[in-house]
């Protein structure tokens, strides 16, 4: 397996990842931690399996709110395709977001922007993520029918995506994830401390 090239291809950006962990405790709690800094996470608890609950919905929540962008380099590739170590592949396919979760260990979520040829042999991944479609250039000025002398409208901008979220490489096309209104006090007991791109 080659080494990937120490620059990014030409007219690239580098492939974003979030991952969200649980961590146990001797005293038999666990937090849960994310690589995005500005997220609001629950208190260090006893209740694992509600804080297992909420980091999967967490992960979940950031997969939604992320736009995949085209563009991106193969997160995977800049990772020395160690999530598919001993499969040969060329980097290549549209961009995707894929989430990685070993149900045998459930502990670390780990989404990333790949290549579609990179995402069809990691271990333990599904995609949960395709990049929106590339929007046609809108014309300077409405053309007119002769026949049925209508106007004829011009393709429609894409939505604006509210902005707000924090990822590695900010790009203000992501919005924030949110909880609904039980997950602030999920797993929550009173008193105790807070814790807590190949191609």
């Amino acid at each position: 397996m080659s080494t990937p090239p120490t620059e990014l291809p030409t007219g690239r950006t580098p492939g974003r990842t979030w991952t969200v962990r649980l961590t146990g405790h001797a005293d038999r709690t666990a937090t849960v931690s994310c690589s995005t800094g500005a997220c609001t996470l629950p208190p260090r608890s006893r209740d694992v399996a509600g804080l297992r609950r909420f980091a999967a919905l967490h992960a979940a929540s950031h997969a939604k709110a992320a736009r995949v962008r085209e563009r991106a380099s193969c997160q995977c590739w800049a990772q020395s395709c160690a999530a598919h170590e001993g499969m040969r592949v060329h980097c290549s396919g549209s961009t995707v977001l894929v989430l990685r979760h070993d149900p045998a260990v459930a502990r670390v979520w780990h989404l990333a922007e790949v290549c579609a040829a990179c995402a069809k042999v990691m271990t333990h991944t599904r995609v949960v993520g395709l990049p929106a479609p590339t929007a046609r250039p809108a014309t300077a000025a409405p053309e007119r029918s002769e026949r049925a002398g209508q106007n004829v409208p011009a393709p429609a901008a894409p939505a604006a995506v509210a902005v707000g979220f924090s990822s590695p490489t900010p790009t203000g096309a992501d919005e924030a994830p949110r909880r609904s209104p039980g997950q602030a006090r999920h797993g929550q007991r009173r008193g105790t401390p807070r814790g807590g791109q190949r191609r």
